[in-house]
């Protein structure tokens, strides 16, 4: 029968593992609860005594077993005791270490983000808009798709930050941002480019009229009233030129299709459409 000094000490260390620590109080377990048998047996013996003339010897004896088992019993509490402390001690280290890991994964998640959205208006940047557009030409080629890049500006924006300041011009960049996440569906992405352009890519497109109609309603979404400072610029808008080039209609790469759907964005601007296409400029225009 194993004693309780056969039990391995419990250490109150890091490096020692719940499993361990739950393995050493199973085995003390085991300990009382052959304590409790040996002390059922001793007091079965002593009633028996009780009940008919015994020797001084034979007391003596049973109440030796009786004192020997009671410090088991008192040794495997103690012992108890000590795993029970190294449970706790163990329980709080995971603790920490959870809370650390948590801790650890927000920071990763922050720092991604950080690297990949803009930090205004929380929209994809160039560098996320440049990987989903590369993956997009990737899948239009395998699967014969049509993509368009629309390249969105802000018409006179430059006037707002001139005339109310820098932080109504973020709010307002703010207002568009959202406008433009809301309608954009899961399978396409909308970026800030820069300043108060922005870059949207069509995935899946299936005809130049359904691009149209998608530039048409980001004009008509983004040219309604931004309440900013609670209402206190009333009537503050602007209004988007809107240039979009086609894959592989206008061009196969991403830089070209962005370059492109540049250049159809100055000519809306000039001709004050609202929106081209690349396809329909007559003359190349310089960069």
């Amino acid at each position: 029968m194993p004693r309780v000094k056969d039990v391995p000490a419990t250490r109150n260390s890091s490096a020692e593992s719940l499993t361990q620590v739950v393995g050493k109080s199973e085995l003390i377990k085991k300990v009382v609860e052959e304590c409790a048998t040996e002390l059922f047996v001793v007091n079965t013996v002593l009633k028996e005594q009780l009940d008919r003339p015994t020797s001084q010897a034979e007391v003596a004896s049973a109440v030796q077993k009786s004192e020997a088992v009671e410090a088991k019993v008192q040794d495997s509490a103690e012992e108890l005791t000590k795993v029970n402390e190294a449970l706790v001690g163990e329980v709080r280290e995971r603790q920490v270490l959870e809370h650390q890991l948590e801790a650890s994964r927000a920071q990763e998640h922050a720092a991604r983000h950080a690297a990949f959205h803009d930090p205004l208006t929380s929209l994809p940047n160039r560098v996320l808009f440049n990987d989903r557009l590369e993956h997009g030409l990737a899948q239009a080629r395998r699967h014969g798709w049509t993509i368009a890049v629309m390249f969105i500006d802000l018409d006179a924006f430059k006037a707002i930050n001139d005339t109310h300041g820098h932080e109504v011009g973020d709010k307002v960049l703010k207002t568009i941002a959202s406008r433009l996440q809301k309608m954009t569906r899961e399978e396409d992405t909308v970026s800030r480019h820069g300043g108060d352009e922005f870059l949207y890519l069509l995935s899946e497109l299936k005809s130049t009229a359904d691009a149209a109609a998608i530039a048409q309603k980001i004009i008509q979404t983004l040219s309604q009233p931004c309440d900013v400072l609670g209402g206190e610029i009333p009537g503050l808008s602007v209004k988007p030129s809107i240039g979009i080039a086609l894959c592989p209609g206008d061009a196969l790469s991403a830089d070209d299709l962005v370059k492109c759907a540049d250049k159809a964005m100055y000519r809306a601007k000039r001709d004050r459409s609202g929106f081209a296409f690349s396809a329909d400029l007559d003359l190349p225009l310089v960069d």
